[in-house]
């Protein structure tokens, strides 16, 4: 059973009241999994959102049928599957787990039927998830315009 306790130690939820966890609570499920178990799969429905109770989840995304890159590694407290917060969305990765996982799952209806309910849960679980994922994004450009500057090629364009 979740409780109050568990969800509070979700990062996207650490700004609610311990009434708005309590609202939470019925939508909330827990799921276990195994290691290599696929939780979502790149181009699936984003039915479900996803927070990572215990264990350790991949995100990954197919190159080629020989190439599989990790695009991150998601840790106990932080959330997933972030394509639920749009309408009608899609994955646009897989995810994966490392190793045996809880995983907190809410489906996307009853998230957003919660919001519409009350207005500041929303605006507030909005505003965080806006600031995690201006961090990812951040994260993202700086690996990308550090590996692209490496490149041969560019290095030479670049007079580097």
């Amino acid at each position: 059973m979740t409780s109050v306790e568990d969800l509070k130690k979700i990062i996207l939820f650490e700004n609610l009241t311990d009434k708005m966890l309590e609202q939470l609570l019925p939508i909330v499920q827990v799921k276990s999994f195994e290691g290599r178990q696929i939780i979502f799969e790149t181009g699936s429905a984003a039915s479900y959102f996803y927070s990572l109770r215990r264990g350790k989840v991949l995100l990954e995304a197919e190159l080629s049928s020989m190439i599989i890159i990790s695009l991150g590694a998601i840790k106990p407290g932080y959330s997933f599957g972030w394509a639920t917060l749009r309408k009608e969305a899609i994955h646009a990765s897989m995810a994966v787990c490392a190793e045996p996982s809880e995983i907190f799952i809410m489906p996307k209806d009853e998230l957003f039927n919660l919001f519409e309910k009350d207005h500041t849960m929303g605006f507030l679980v909005m505003r965080k998830a806006a600031d995690i994922l201006e961090n990812r994004l951040e994260r993202r450009t700086a690996q990308f315009l550090k590996v692209i500057t490496k490149h041969p090629d560019i290095a030479e364009l670049l007079g580097l």
